[in-house]
């Protein structure tokens, strides 16, 4: 059988998914590496304050673009505090085999340090590859603004992908931008707070904060959401 450059380069891509989706899930007897725990979050605070107060207000952080994402743009540098200002990288850290990226929010104002499920990023690179693989992304209907239900039979998929989402038992839809771009929608989990908790939000306010303070895992990899006149979620224009 004649094999093509083309076909030789989807093979590969392939391959690498093969290999980073087994290098990004821990194992069963990893199981703790699921858990956002507090005592974690709260030992990787201390130990950024304490650099902090050391290096004249610098942060022990990554690089990344401007434009990258807020809730993903700060990264924890983890060789800057270990061991210096914390004995250990934590069990559930993806440095570590864990599925969080540990980020720090509010920087200017007030350094705090959040996690990032990095299942979400796993399953949109899947999504990616299979864009790329395709040559577009096929869509359905819209659910927004420049946002649209995902076409995954037409893309190759057996059936839609969803993430676990972070708050809640549900499983969460992807979507997909018109600009190509996946992403992760909470509404569900949104409107369950609207409805139970009836916080004070207003129209043309950025809501995902109401997810974001009270949890300590970002609703990352999302598009901004504000609330209709009926206190729905609703994708912010």
């Amino acid at each position: 059988m004649k094999v093509t450059i083309k076909t030789l380069y989807l093979f590969l891509l392939v391959s690498l998914s093969l290999v980073l989706t087994g290098c990004m899930y821990p194992t069963e007897k990893d199981a703790g590496s699921n858990i956002p725990y507090a005592d974690q979050v709260e030992a990787v605070q201390k130990a950024v304050d304490q650099y902090k107060e050391n290096a004249g207000g610098l942060l022990p952080i990554k690089t990344r673009e401007a434009e990258t994402d807020m809730y993903i743009k700060y990264p924890i540098d983890f060789t800057k505090v270990v061991p210096a200002y914390t004995e250990k990288i934590p069990s559930n850290a993806y440095e570590k085999g864990g599925i969080f990226q540990y980020v720090l929010m509010d920087v200017e104002e007030n350094p705090t340090v959040k996690l990032v499920d990095l299942r979400i990023a796993e399953r949109i690179r899947d999504l990616n590859l299979r864009k790329t693989i395709n040559g577009s992304v096929q869509y359905k209907d819209s659910v927004g603004e420049g946002v649209f239900e995902i076409d995954f039979k037409k893309m190759g998929f057996k059936e839609p992908l969803t993430v676990q989402s972070p708050y809640s038992d549900v499983q969460l839809p992807l979507i997909v931008g018109g600009d190509g771009i996946f992403y992760v929608d909470y509404s569900i989990d949104l409107n369950r707070i609207l409805q139970e908790e009836k916080p004070d939000v207003k129209q043309g306010e950025d809501i995902r904060y109401l997810l974001s303070e009270e949890h300590p895992v970002l609703p990352a990899y999302s598009k901004p959401y504000t609330v209709n006149e009926n206190n729905e979620p609703i994708f912010l224009k």
